[in-house]
């Protein structure tokens, strides 16, 4: 996949490891859930997913738990508030930046097994390096879903690996040390 790409899949995975560990199907998951989505934001995104206002009085005064495909619409809801908070209030960013030290990069490239003999390099390894300052160019871009400026940042960083650069353009994934 494209660097960026991968980018996208590593900011998502920091997101999911941010939320609330209980799964949705446990009772403390859904309470969890549904304390953070009592407010005007959360009922208008559990009804942009598709909940009925009927449902909603039901679960926030404790009369019923929600159906198997509620649980889904409720996760749903979830993560898309969770999201929304964590960009409009900075922490993701400032998370990264990390006082402006930044943060480490691992790249893994792309399994070199299936190329033919003769394309195949042979020096590709695990790469490490530090980033800083485009973070926040990265959280903007990521919460906009700019892909071509998810790309761009990316191209940024490997271009500090040299002549090697652009053998990190396409990846099997990456990881950030946050």
């Amino acid at each position: 996949m494209k660097g960026g790409e991968a980018l996208i899949l590593e900011l998502n995975r920091i997101v999911y490891e941010s939320g609330f560990s209980s799964p949705i199907t446990s009772t403390r998951g859904q309470n969890a859930r549904l304390r953070y989505l009592d407010s005007k934001a959360g009922r208008a995104e559990l009804r942009a997913q598709g909940v009925s206002d009927r449902a909603m009085r039901s679960w926030f005064r404790g009369k019923s738990r929600p159906s198997k495909a509620n649980l889904e619409r409720l996760d749903s809801a979830y993560w898309v508030r969770r999201r929304e908070n964590l960009i409009r209030s900075g922490w993701l960013k400032r998370h990264l930046d990390n006082d402006g030290q930044g943060r480490r990069v691992e790249i893994y490239p792309v399994d070199q097994n299936a190329v033919p003999q003769a394309r195949a390099r042979s020096n590709i390894t695990e790469r490490s390096i530090t980033v800083r300052y485009v973070w926040a160019d990265m959280v903007d871009a990521w919460a906009d879903q700019d892909a071509g400026l998810m790309d761009e940042i990316w191209d940024d960083i490997i271009t500090d690996l040299d002549s090697d650069y652009a053998a990190y353009a396409y990846v099997a994934s990456v990881g950030i040390g946050a």
